[in-house]
């Protein structure tokens, strides 16, 4: 991402972390539809839970899908560049009991040494610089045979 643009939003997005637990707050949408994407994601997968499956969550904002996944059973990562969202992240988890590893990293420019059953991408790419050569990046820490499915809004 462009120095200017990542600041842009690395801006936006710290005044927003306090707000990604707010049912009705600015993130309402993605409450709203937290249902479907995990159906969804159950639904690509062929699983009906996620025992036994290590997930990475790029750009997880404040948790919310992360937890989703947890809640099935999924060992989850969730990585962010914002460290707010990452610290809201980190206590909503807490307070609802939930091992969800949770780290800043810019994933841009940052390695990812582990390997993951499944890389979750959600609202991220629209965001980045060359989101071509950032897949290329990630497919490398993926266990099996990649498969991608992005999930963002226009």
């Amino acid at each position: 991402m462009k120095n200017e643009k990542k600041n842009t939003e690395f801006e936006h997005f710290s005044a927003l972390a306090n707000d990604w637990w707010s049912k009705n707050g600015k993130f309402k949408i993605l409450h709203d539809i937290q249902p479907i994407r995990i159906k969804y994601i159950l639904e690509a997968l062929n699983k009906k839970n996620l025992n036994n499956t290590k997930i990475l969550d790029i750009g997880c904002g404040g948790g919310l899908v992360s937890e989703g996944l947890s809640k099935i059973g999924a060992t989850v990562t969730g990585i962010d560049f914002i460290k707010e969202n990452i610290n809201v992240a980190k206590m909503h988890a807490k307070k609802n009991n939930l091992k969800i590893n949770y780290f800043v990293k810019d994933f841009e420019k940052e390695k990812i040494t582990s390997k993951y059953d499944v890389i979750i991408i959600l609202e991220v790419l629209e965001h980045l610089n060359n989101w071509e050569e950032f897949v290329k990046k990630i497919k490398l820490s993926l266990k099996k045979k990649w498969n991608i499915n992005n999930i963002h809004n226009k």
